[in-house]
């Protein structure tokens, strides 16, 4: 394994692993192995930590997922779920002949759509991935202040103080462009962050 290591500013190498012995490396020195798409902090490597007897630090997250990026993963999301909605609604006309009662049960069952979407982003933010098949494919997960995975009740606070970002005139998702952190409301009221990886 061969490591790219950020000297003085500059990325130099690639260093075997035992060349590294010989470098001043310290915790927070940057470095890259081949197939990551950015640098990360040699005490984030447990091989390099163990080499050198790193502890391993929690670092706050920097990079944040813009608005445009949140709303193609919801988008992304709803079209999986709007999927497996028609695919419900064709089964059950299999068993209703009747015109009226097929419009009836179509849109009576269009509230199930914003109701899978609450309890499938809930319990996905708070599992292992931290995020949605929609965040998954932008590369983009939810976290606590700290970068940490959230709880399951973290999330359904979150996923439910959304309804307060949604009224008046989603001003609490366009508040994003008005923090920092890119925090809309609901992320606020949770204490949660929308967090992305570095792009070189």
């Amino acid at each position: 394994m061969k490591y790219t290591v950020v000297i003085n500013g500059k990325p130099e190498g690639p260093y075997e692993f035992e060349e590294l012995k010989a470098l001043a490396i310290k915790p927070g020195t940057f470095m890259r192995k081949p197939g990551m798409d950015d640098y990360k902090e040699a005490h984030e490597f447990e091989e390099l930590r163990e080499l050198f007897g790193f502890r391993h630090q929690q670092t706050a997250p920097q990079y944040f997922a813009s608005f445009d990026q949140r709303l193609l993963a919801s988008v992304i999301d709803y079209f999986f779920l709007t999927m497996a909605y028609v695919i419900l609604i064709l089964l059950i006309f299999i068993a209703v002949e009747d015109k009226a009662q097929r419009i009836l049960v179509g849109v009576t069952l269009l509230p199930l759509i914003p109701i899978a979407k609450f309890f499938y982003s809930s319990l996905a933010e708070a599992s292992a991935k931290q995020a949605t098949i929609g965040k998954r494919l932008l590369d983009i997960k939810v976290t606590d202040m700290e970068g940490s995975r959230i709880g399951l009740g973290v999330s359904f606070g979150r996923n439910l103080a959304k309804a307060l970002s949604v009224f008046p005139l989603f001003f609490g998702y366009l508040y994003s462009f008005l923090n920092k952190k890119q925090q809309c409301w609901h992320d606020i009221i949770a204490n949660t962050l929308v967090v992305k990886q570095r792009l070189i």
